[in-house]
């Protein structure tokens, strides 16, 4: 598939602005990151260093840099003699992320609990109350946004940078996995019932409940992928 004109105009919109001097690169990769990430520019569509520069209006350098920052991040796959593609993403793919991010997100719940940093509670049952307010709605673009927030604050909570960083990564990519889990039937209402498990489990300041939970949470969510992609 070639980065059309089709693709351009969504892109362009990615792309706020004259990018800041010496910052080209950056906002490039930015661009790209969430078009990719949004689905707008989908799985094998080619990324092409002239087609994307003259859409942002950028030289080629930056887009060259760019497409190497996403490649080191996995969103884009470099092919000998060809140019690069956004990555695919196999039923294998997905199954083997879920593994990885049931453990990272345990492991999160669990260093959060340790330190108990003052208001991660208060600020995960805000969360909870607003994704329970939708339970039923049909808003599962709403609830995605909600439920993305919350991992985000456990994960910050834990105080470590590199699971931090391999947990940003793992959550970018499920971004990519088009429709939200929450768009399937019941999986708002069970979603949030696992939520409010790892809250009661940190509230309580229990270190392997709140990880068997998280992981709980994830093993769930992989399920339900692997169900709706066929696997059983």
């Amino acid at each position: 598939m070639s980065v059309d004109e089709n693709h351009m105009p969504s892109i362009r919109g990615y792309l706020s602005g004259r990018p800041t001097r010496g910052r080209t690169s950056e906002a490039v990769t930015d661009a790209l990151r969430e078009a990719i990430l949004d689905g707008v520019l989908a799985p094998s569509t080619w990324l092409r260093e002239d087609e994307i520069a003259a859409t942002l209006e950028v030289s080629r350098t930056p887009v060259r840099e760019a497409l190497r920052r996403l490649a080191d991040e996995g969103l884009a796959q470099k092919t000998a003699h060809h140019g690069t593609v956004v990555s695919p993403m196999s039923v294998e793919d997905v199954l083997a992320l879920y593994v990885v991010r049931e453990n990272l997100e345990g492991l999160a719940a669990r260093l959060a609990t340790l330190r108990n940093e003052p208001g991660l509670v208060v600020a995960l049952r805000e969360v909870q109350a607003q994704m329970e307010a939708l339970i039923g709605s049909g808003d599962s673009a709403a609830l995605s946004r909600h439920n993305i927030t919350f991992h985000r604050l456990i994960r910050e909570a834990a105080g470590n940078f590199y699971l931090e960083r391999f947990l940003g990564q793992a959550e970018q990519a499920v971004r990519r996995l088009a429709p939200t889990t929450f768009s399937f039937p019941g999986r708002d209402a069970t979603g949030c019932a696992e939520h409010a498990e790892i809250i009661e489990a940190i509230a309580a300041g229990d270190p392997d409940a709140a990880e068997e939970a998280g992981k709980r949470h994830m093993r769930n969510a992989r399920g339900i992928r692997f169900t709706k992609l066929g696997g059983g």
